[in-house]
């Protein structure tokens, strides 16, 4: 645990500054939430979700419509493209929230950095960042293709979550709208690197340290075998207990952002989570993942219906986030 509390302005950053100890484990029940047949089933399905975000903010999604081949296909894609050499993908760095980094994510909790690598696409955002065809064919085409599955999904959750708060359906699609100039929601390609011999075991290395997200909602894709990530909720983060999650190929992960817990004034509560390290018995070689962050657009004021918090814009809101992050500021 750090002392870096009073270093931050937003709430949120302040919170997590408190979060870098290894702490306990335990068993929770994370809920697996059916979207078959979504518009006949749709308050049924709001209050599933619904139930499971104010317990945990945190569920799991099956029969959610993105075809598991195209996600096999991206997960491949991310691969050739993390295989690239450091030289190649340097060539697309990281700006305002779009491009690859390595190392670079350095969190409230831990003050250590990540040990992965990322390559985050923001639609706006991606002048003289794709990957040329000769280094990767059709690699924009097809990333632009899950990413607008993943948009498509992540909005059929938000219309859950805007019903259940009274807010009309369309409230956060017109909010997350890609059509718009200012969209923020970014996939996100995550590869953590192979632990090796020497750094086995050490209990204050973290491939990811503890936070919560930026975003209204995370969309997250893992792969069976590729374990790590673990959950806290926010309401346990005083005995920072923690719940491993198996990964499964099918299932979609989903927690609630800190965007969305302040437009619900604290009613839906933001998930803490991390990916630790390997134990020396575990599978010790790389970690994939995919990850969707439905941010919302730029212009976007976010405020609650009760204004527990000061209004502010998505804009600002995530260049504070993304600063304390990159640039360990705010």
């Amino acid at each position: 645990m750090n002392d870096l509390t009073s270093t931050y302005k937003l709430h949120e950053l302040r919170k997590e500054s408190t979060m870098g100890s290894y702490g306990t484990e335990t068993q929770r029940d994370i809920r697996i939430i059916d979207l078959s047949n979504f518009e006949t089933r749709m308050a049924e399905i709001a209050n599933e979700i619904w139930q499971a975000s104010i317990e945990i903010g945190f569920f799991q999604l099956k029969n959610h419509g993105i075809p598991q081949q195209d996600i096999n296909d991206t997960f491949e894609l991310m691969e050739k493209f993390f295989a690239l050499p450091n030289a190649t993908k340097a060539k697309y760095p990281l700006s305002r929230n779009a491009g690859w980094e390595s190392r670079k994510q350095i969190r409230p909790s831990t003050n250590t950095a990540d040990q992965k690598e990322s390559y985050q696409i923001t639609r706006p955002l991606m002048t003289n960042l794709w990957p040329s065809d000769e280094e990767l064919p059709n690699f924009k085409a097809k990333s632009l293709a899950f990413e607008r599955q993943c948009w498509q999904v992540g909005m059929k959750v938000l219309s859950c979550f805007a019903y259940k708060l009274g807010f009309d359906l369309d409230f956060f699609t017109k909010a997350h709208n890609p059509n718009q100039p200012d969209y923020q929601s970014t996939l996100r390609m995550l590869h953590y690197y192979t632990i090796s011999d020497e750094m086995k075991g050490k209990l204050g290395l973290w491939r990811a340290g503890a936070h919560t997200d930026f975003d209204c909602l995370t969309l997250l894709f893992q792969r069976k075998g590729q374990g790590g990530l673990q959950v806290c909720p926010g309401k346990d983060m005083t005995s920072q207990t923690w719940t491993s999650i198996t990964p499964y190929d099918d299932i979609i992960t989903c927690n609630i952002g800190d965007m969305l817990m302040r437009w619900s004034d604290d009613i839906l509560p933001s998930n803490f989570h991390r990916v630790k390290s390997p134990e020396p018995d575990e599978y010790q070689g790389a970690r994939y993942s995919l990850a969707f962050f439905c941010q919302a657009n730029a212009h976007v004021i976010i405020e609650g219906p009760n204004k527990k918090y000061s209004p502010i814009t998505a804009a600002d809101y995530l260049k504070q986030r993304i600063s304390a992050n990159f640039s360990g500021k705010y």
